[in-house]
């Protein structure tokens, strides 16, 4: 009996917080006026109705077997069963009549979500992969990953197709020099054990040791600040700085800033969500792969590899690794990040809840950060039955990893083990960067 309401309380919470997920992303859409629903922000991506869409169908199409419901809407569920990875070979050409009536999509997600309702009591296992937990948590990360997918779509809008108001801005920050932190050598672990009963994407899996020689840090994030002397000393228009692929797309692009800021006079403006400001000279510059790696080349370092980055961020001067860069304790727990609680970024060393061992700061929730490291499978990956096309079809070598989280990130994706990744020429993303060297 009590194994029994055990089980029914874990379920309930996992039905709440995909009720709540559900709810910040409904609060998202509230963002955009309604004329603006069939705009695209971002050239690479699909106009915004299919996002109100695709979360319905994703859900439809992984639960819907195991509540035994049948299908009202195939031809929905298939519209709106895929995205599109950013900066692919060529841009979507669908107009905006293509796409459904957006009181026919809101009849699609109602329906969907009615017929889902009574996934509480689908009769499947408790643990393992294909349990109840396991397709309840692949939904409400799959539903929170694109909340901020969301967000930084919406950040690209003029401001006059949003409804909102500047929120206050984030904390300041004190005055401080860019420095190094070393980081002495060790081994760092990446990924997550298979039996660790905790929940992880594919990728994440199977836990594995990786040895780390001594390298140095920046303590903090590049800023917007030492990114302007970069662009000021010419760093886009140096092709030494860049890979062929990259000098390429920028000079094709028209690349010649990060895409947050604006060029006014003489000066520089930072593109916020609902107004533009003068450039905070010390947020973390947002930036793609390709202008983070240009940057580390002009001030004669590099990026992170994913291992160096955990061992800068969880490493200890002994064998134990934290958690978090902080501790053990998760960011919930203290108090001090609340899920989607802002849209900018705070300074670079505006350091919560705490910095790591090694002394470097900021290493969650300001931003996620590039790494030099290939998205790859671990050893020991096996892809999701469910989800089988998860991650295997970025292994391509044309993606990167990123590490951290950006304030659009929900503490439950700050775990050690999550990875995020991107290809190297997508500018939207909340995402900067910090620089190693073999010394400090």
């Amino acid at each position: 009996m009590m194994a029994t309401q055990a089980a029914r309380s874990n379920r309930q919470r996992s039905v709440s917080r995909l009720i709540e997920a559900r709810e910040e992303t409904d609060a998202l859409f509230e963002v955009v006026r309604p004329e603006a629903m069939y705009d695209r922000p971002i050239p690479e991506r699909h106009r915004i109705v299919f996002y109100v869409g695709h979360l319905e169908a994703f859900d439809w199409n992984l639960l819907s077997g195991a509540c035994g419901v049948e299908s009202f809407r195939p031809d929905l569920n298939r519209l709106f069963a895929f995205g599109i990875d950013p900066v692919g070979s060529s841009l979507p050409t669908d107009r905006p009549h293509d796409w459904p009536r957006m009181p026919d999509v809101y009849d699609y997600r109602n329906r969907v979500r009615q017929a889902l309702g009574r996934f509480e009591a689908a009769r499947l296992p408790e643990v393992g992969e294909g349990s109840f937990g396991h397709l309840l948590n692949i939904a409400i990360e799959h539903r929170l990953m694109h909340a901020e997918t969301l967000a930084y779509m919406f950040h690209q809008m003029p401001f006059g197709r949003k409804r909102g108001a500047a929120a206050p801005r984030a904390i300041e920050g004190s005055p401080f020099t860019p420095g190094c932190a070393r980081v002495p050598a060790g081994r760092t672990t990446l990924g997550l054990r298979r039996d660790s009963e905790s929940f992880g994407w594919d990728n994440e899996f199977e836990a594995h040791r990786v040895d780390v020689p001594e390298f140095a840090i920046g303590r903090h994030k590049v800023s917007n600040g030492q990114f302007l002397r970069f662009l000021e000393d010419g760093g886009y228009n140096d092709r030494a700085l860049w890979t062929p692929a990259d000098w390429e797309w920028k000079t094709a692009a028209g690349i010649s800033h990060p895409v947050f800021w604006v060029k006014r006079g003489d000066g520089w403006a930072y593109r916020s969500m609902f107004d533009e400001i003068p450039l905070p000279f010390d947020w973390p510059v947002y930036a793609s792969h390709a202008e983070a790696s240009a940057y580390a080349r002009w001030a004669g370092q590099a990026l992170p590899t994913e291992a160096q980055w955990h061992r800068a961020a969880y490493g200890t001067d002994g064998d134990r690794e934290r958690e978090y860069p902080w501790g053990d304790e998760p960011p919930a727990a203290l108090g001090q990040y609340p899920s989607f609680g802002a849209w900018d970024p705070s300074p670079v060393n505006a350091c919560r809840p705490g910095g790591s061992a090694f002394g470097v700061e900021g290493l969650m929730a300001n931003g996620w950060e590039w790494t030099s490291t290939e998205f790859a499978p671990f050893p020991g990956f096996r892809p999701f039955a469910c989800y089988p096309g998860y991650s295997a079809q970025f292994f391509d070598g044309k993606h990167y990893v990123l590490k951290g989280g950006s304030v659009r990130t929900p503490w439950v994706m700050l775990r050690r083990s999550f990875r995020n990744w991107f290809q190297p020429h997508y500018q939207y993303v909340y995402a900067g960067f910090r620089c190693v060297s073999e010394s400090g």
